[in-house]
């Protein structure tokens, strides 16, 4: 493993130059660069103390990236159906992370849920059709093609007036489907 390597691309993730990792770890410039060049190698107290000022910990430091699952098939989405929609959860796992990427198929002349104000964000793009954006007192129609983005402030849902379905990719952040 090359510590150094993780060392760097946490810092630079942090933002912070190599000068004030080590004035925050009371080490030099120049011990930090051998480190991330993996010319020296830390004691454990002092990867410690760098991986303190990193925010992180030995366990999640070294757990293995590739550890988690980055492909899902259409046999471990889950659909659920409503009077007037369908809704397919495209990652089944999606309530453990900050998205949750959902497809909606609204019914010809169908709505989703009116979803009540919350935290977060949401975004959609439409696949399919075309709908109409409810939020709060605004309302707007969405082609397919086109994609909708808001925060979650305030009352909102789709309609579709049409006489086809419509389908939509929908995420939310944090999850709240």
């Amino acid at each position: 493993m090359e510590i150094g390597k993780k060392i760097k691309e946490r810092r630079t993730l942090l933002m912070l130059t190599q000068q004030e990792l080590a004035n925050r770890c009371e080490l030099t410039k120049g011990y930090i660069s051998q480190l991330e060049n993996d010319k020296v190698s830390p004691s454990i107290e002092t990867l410690e103390i760098i991986l303190d000022v990193l925010g992180t910990n030995f366990t999640d430091f070294f757990k293995n990236t590739n550890d988690h699952k980055i492909i899902f098939t259409k046999d471990e989405q889950y659909i659920k159906s409503f009077d007037n929609y369908n809704q397919t959860w495209l990652i089944p796992t999606s309530q453990e992370y900050l998205m949750e990427p959902i497809l909606v198929e609204i019914m010809p002349n169908g709505e989703t849920f009116h979803d009540y104000p919350h935290p977060g964000e949401e975004f959609g793009y439409v696949i399919e059709g075309e709908v109409i954006i409810k939020y709060g007192t605004f309302q707007k129609k969405c082609n397919k093609g086109e994609s909708f983005y808001f925060i979650s402030n305030c009352e909102h849902y789709i309609i579709n007036n049409s006489n086809k379905i419509a389908k939509i990719v929908w995420v939310s952040t944090p999850p709240n489907f």
